[in-house]
């Protein structure tokens, strides 16, 4: 019997186009290429005989579970993706797939995207709709003030910033 673990809360269905293509890639990389590929070298694992004392048959089941378990979690979260693909009506305000541009008290400028919660890279600047800046910031105009709060290990932390700018800018490869 396995470890309770309580349900995880859902996360937005919402991923830009480019997303999209990034987990589709990665499922048929999975199921074309690297659980054949692990199929193989399992089956001749298992053909040497003792398989308690195998270590590669054992490093190999581990994979190919490990991989199974991963396509299980790409084919539900794509089937429910709503790939936003256009700009919206009002670029005034920040929605889903937006530039901002914000400043802090001390003048220092940070640029993030808003995207979906399976796309998020901090190299990128990319921040999840579903974290707490993505939610302060979605429906903002410009000139508005965005208020959150983060736990940190010293405690919460309240963080104030000011849009100076939105914009929707096309993806670069």
């Amino acid at each position: 019997m396995g470890r309770y673990r309580p349900p995880q809360p859902l996360s937005s269905k919402y991923i830009t186009a480019k997303g999209y293509k990034r987990l589709t890639d990665e499922h048929d990389y999975l199921w074309k290429e690297k659980r054949p590929q692990v199929t193989r070298i399992l089956a001749a694992a298992a053909a040497e005989g003792d398989r308690s004392e195998n270590a590669e048959y054992i490093y190999r089941k581990k994979e190919l579970r490990e991989i199974d378990a991963r396509l299980r979690f790409l084919r539900k979260r794509l089937d429910n993706m709503v790939v936003v693909d256009r700009v919206p009506a009002d670029t005034d305000k920040v929605y889903f797939g937006a530039w901002v541009t914000i400043e802090d008290s001390e003048g220092t400028e940070k640029t993030y995207r808003i995207v979906g919660p399976d796309e998020f890279d901090p190299k990128k600047s990319y921040i999840s709709m579903d974290s707490p800046m993505g939610k302060a910031l979605l429906g903002k105009r410009l000139d508005d003030e965005i208020s959150f709060t983060i736990d940190t290990k010293d405690g919460p932390q309240i963080n104030s910033y000011i849009i100076i700018e939105i914009s929707y800018k096309a993806e670069t490869t």
